[in-house]
């Protein structure tokens, strides 16, 4: 049995400085940040195709990461939530 109803549903956990800083922006070039959020076609193709976009694609993620779990949502969290998608939930 699941003790997280979070975690039941499908839901991934991770702690929003974890995410941010060593999945983002150190190794969001390499498509971590995408495996982290369990979306892994994005993260293969964020691995081999980042290059093409001069490494602006892992930039974008890495400013939108920071937002979103520094911002007014997560800002008193501790984690983040991403749902079975990947996307970015309260």
């Amino acid at each position: 049995m699941y003790a997280d109803p979070y975690e039941a549903a499908g839901y991934k956990r991770v702690n929003k400085h974890l995410f941010v800083w060593l999945g983002a922006f150190l190794l969001g070039g390499f498509g971590v940040d995408r495996f982290m959020r369990g979306q892994v076609g994005l993260g293969l193709a964020k691995f081999f195709c980042n290059w093409l976009t001069l490494g602006i694609w892992g930039l974008v993620d890495w400013i939108i990461a920071a937002v979103k779990a520094y911002g007014e949502a997560f800002g008193t969290s501790e984690e983040i939530v991403f749902d079975p998608t990947g996307a970015y939930i309260r």
